[in-house]
């Protein structure tokens, strides 16, 4: 499908571009990944879906095996250091180099369940910083014989920012600019206050590998670069990241990358996506308000409802995460199911078919990933019952429609007008128990004949104490002409209703 005309807004530019890979056949890519020193929250997620969302364009445009994505692990870190003294202090068995490598192994698996619930596929390669070190050591030495890199004497090498004339370009600031207005760390082992360490000494009880410098440990930003260098060469495709890494990491890597491979052009394409905030605010622990993917899901928040919620709104624009939008999202899911899915007995299940994605959601993913837009389109597909389109789109999106039928068979039961009672029997694996089916008939049947004998004498009073105790029990209550239908939602308590007189 390469005949596909892909644009992306290109940071680097400040303007959107279409996009032209090195080589069709193989489409690269790069991602600053977590520093894997704790679990992931919520802002983490962001990149994860945004950047998962283009790797499913891409491989959709190109081909599965014609897409190249990289996304690091960075695990050398004072951060991770910190929390494994912590443990070794608490009594943890073993040195501070194996609790380092136990709490990064742990982090990483808990980062891939959890960038998993979300739909997020795992990328091609993800190198860990640990394993590149050779790399990094290698890169820092050709930045020293070029000029662009000096050694203290003491254990630290820094890169030279002056020796790089387009250092500042990316964020499209003057290198005063940034003296200006940063948080620039001056120390007396710099030629100049913008300059940043490439390689730093380890202490005896701290991580460290041997190099020219004596025993240390890289900066963090020759990790990326030493990284997508060995694993895509000198000139690659799209490098992602959140617009907080665009100064100084993403800055610092082109310039460590230029000169140490002026022959590549390093990056082509630089995307960045904006920040998360949570019903209004900046999320941090201050606030209250800080939290991961894991609490989230544990809280019963499936990973589609998140992942929803996140495309929803465009990469480029701030995201709000409220829990209004968890439910309309939730309420929207329930719909699609609608659509793939219902009581086997009395109807055809959808059968997915080779369907191809409708233009108009190609379309808007190639227009800078408009996922907002597509989304539209999906609730339309599903409202019009659409299935087959509706079954393309959202398999594009990374949502699962055999998944969602699962978790969101949402037919529910209802009482119509005519006074027949339909049920649904809902999948074991279900967040409904299969045992929930009879409770809820008994009680829409209820509701009906409470609404019928409202309308003739106008006291809605029992009507509304039975709306009242199904909210209560999880249940979303929709009245209409047509009759009753009790929607039961992620926590619904079929117990709640055994009661109910």
């Amino acid at each position: 499908m390469t005949d596909v005309t892909i644009k992306l807004h290109n940071s680097k530019t400040r303007k959107k571009e279409i996009f032209a890979p090195l080589d069709p056949k193989n489409v690269r890519m790069y991602v600053c990944g977590p520093t894997v020193y704790d679990r992931a929250h919520l802002g983490n997620a962001r990149p994860v879906i945004v950047f998962d969302v283009l790797y499913r364009l891409l491989r959709h445009v190109y081909g599965e095996d014609h897409v190249t994505y990289v996304r690091n692990f960075t695990d050398v870190d004072d951060k991770i250091n910190a929390t494994a003294l912590a443990r070794k202090e608490a009594g943890a068995a073993g040195t501070l180099e194996d609790l380092v490598a136990e709490r990064s192994n742990e982090t990483i698996s808990w980062y891939l369940k959890d960038m998993g619930a979300l739909g997020a596929l795992e990328p091609n390669e993800m190198p860990r910083a640990t394993a590149y070190i050779t790399q990094m050591i290698a890169m820092i030495e050709s930045l020293i014989a070029k000029g662009h890199a000096y050694a203290d004497g003491a254990g630290h090498v820094l890169f030279s920012v002056k020796s790089y004339k387009d250092y500042g370009h990316l964020s499209g600031r003057s290198v005063d600019d940034m003296i200006a207005g940063a948080r620039v760390e001056v120390a007396h082992n710099k030629r100049d206050p913008m300059d940043f360490v490439l390689w730093k000494p380890s202490t005896d009880d701290l991580p460290g590998w041997d190099s020219p410098w004596g025993r240390g440990r890289p900066g963090w930003h020759i990790e990326c670069s030493a990284m997508s260098h060995e694993l895509l060469g000198d000139s690659f495709d799209i490098h992602g990241g959140g617009n907080d890494l665009q100064f100084p990491h993403h800055e610092n890597e082109i310039a460590q990358s230029r000169c140490a491979h002026p022959e590549g052009e390093f990056a082509r394409y630089w995307l960045h996506n904006e920040m998360l905030q949570v019903e209004g605010k900046k999320m941090s622990k201050s606030l209250g308000n800080f939290f991961t993917v894991r609490d989230l899901l544990d809280k019963g928040v499936p990973g589609e409802v998140i992942r929803f919620v996140f495309l929803s709104t465009h990469y480029g624009k701030p995201m709000d995460w409220t829990e209004k939008k968890a439910k309309e999202a939730e309420k929207t899911l329930r719909a699609i199911a609608q659509v793939f899915g219902g009581d086997p007995q009395t109807q055809e299940w959808y059968i997915p078919s080779a369907a191809h994605t409708p233009q108009e959601v190609l379309d808007a993913l190639c227009n800078d990933l408009n996922t907002s837009l597509a989304l539209t389109l999906v609730k339309k597909y599903a409202k019009n019952h659409e299935a087959a389109k509706l079954d393309a789109s959202l398999r594009l999106l990374g949502f699962d429609p055999d998944e969602l039928v699962a978790k969101y068979n949402s037919f529910g039961v209802s009482a119509g007008s005519n006074g027949v009672v339909e049920g649904v029997s809902y999948h074991d694996d279900g967040s409904i128990p299969f045992a929930a089916s009879e409770v809820l008939l008994k009680a829409s049947q209820r509701l009906e004949e409470e609404r019928k004998k409202a309308m003739e004498t106008k006291d809605f009073s029992e009507v509304d104490r039975l709306k009242s105790a199904l909210l209560d029990a999880g249940v979303e209550v929709r009245m209409s002409k047509a009759g009753v239908e009790l929607l039961p939602g992620a926590d619904f308590d079929a117990s709640k209703l055994e009661a109910l007189k």
